[in-house]
């Protein structure tokens, strides 16, 4: 009888190209292969199917967007139902006409769709302008716009890459119930700045990652792609790859590297996760009485009594 304190989760890293089937057909590769060693949950990087097309503020690329169910999801409904595992499928969402979503769809091992969660931080910086493209995921629900899924082998949560960088996000997805946190991302170096900054950037993005797996006592799964992307009159993105599992104390349990496609598959256990939690009980200690505050955009303008 199989252990039920036990689930494997698997992450897929690699590189895209124009050509969507190319992609599609490299993410259900990267799928078998995690099936075959025993995943039972997989997750696949950030709009996985297309090159990163944020690079640019350019109208055409709407055209990239599907709703959901569409084509990409229901490519992957079958092979859900095929291997038995469930799976975290991130696709640029047309939710309605002028009504566009960075989103992941989650489906359960018969292939059902078992919800979509709509990436809430929406990030605006050089090559990176989704602002142009994404609207936030609604506020509604008991987590705010946040979502735990109840999968057929473990109950996760799903956040998308800008908002690894939100503790609230972390700690409310947790507090619903998450086991194992994925982040898919896409997210890589300005090449001019690389040998400055990049070493820097790749350990602060690991770090705050860690950091969400330590604060609430989950797993922690951050799939990301690699390769040069270009972009005209620019440098384009090198996607730095380093996709990583880490353990309820932050403990680094696989992690791929910087430039090749790489699969990645990682046995959680919900007695560590017990373990780590009765040891360093931080959600015993939270003085919930005392966060108001945290829903403010700032308090050091205002007056002190």
């Amino acid at each position: 009888m199989a252990d039920q304190n036990l689930f494997t989760i698997g992450i897929v890293q690699h590189p895209c190209e124009p050509d969507r089937q190319s992609n599609i057909e490299r993410a259900v590769a990267g799928i078998r292969e995690a099936a075959g060693r025993g995943a039972q949950i997989v997750c696949l990087q950030e709009l996985f199917n297309a090159p990163y097309f944020c690079k640019a503020e350019a109208a055409d690329r709407f055209e990239l967007a599907e709703p959901i169910p569409g084509p990409t999801v229901e490519a992957m409904q079958p092979l859900a139902r095929e291997l038995q595992v469930a799976l975290v499928v991130p696709v640029f969402e047309r939710r309605a006409a002028g009504l566009y979503h960075n989103s992941v769809a989650v489906l359960d091992a018969d292939g059902s769709i078992l919800g979509v969660y709509r990436k809430m931080h929406i990030p605006d910086d050089p090559l990176f302008y989704e602002k142009f493209y994404f609207t936030p995921g609604d506020a509604a629900g008991p987590g705010g716009g946040f979502r735990v899924f109840k999968t057929r082998y473990a109950t996760i949560g799903v956040l998308i890459c800008w908002d690894q960088w939100y503790p609230e996000g972390a700690r409310i997805t947790s507090l619903m119930g998450a086991e194992v946190l994925f982040y898919p991302t896409a997210i890589g170096w300005h090449p001019r700045e690389k040998a400055t900054y990049g070493a820097g950037q790749l350990e602060a993005w690991q770090t705050i990652q860690r950091s969400h797996a330590i604060a609430n006592g989950v797993y922690v799964a951050a799939p990301n792609r690699v390769g040069h992307e270009p972009e005209p009159g620019t440098d384009g993105i090198e996607f730095f790859g380093h996709s990583f599992v880490v353990d309820p104390f932050g403990k680094v349990l696989a992690e791929a590297g910087e430039s090749q496609a790489e699969v990645l598959t990682v046995t959680c256990d919900r007695r560590h996760m017990e373990t780590v939690r009765r040891n360093w009980p931080f959600l015993r200690d939270r003085r919930i009485d005392a966060y108001g505050p945290i829903t403010s955009r700032y308090l050091g303008d205002r007056q002190q009594p």
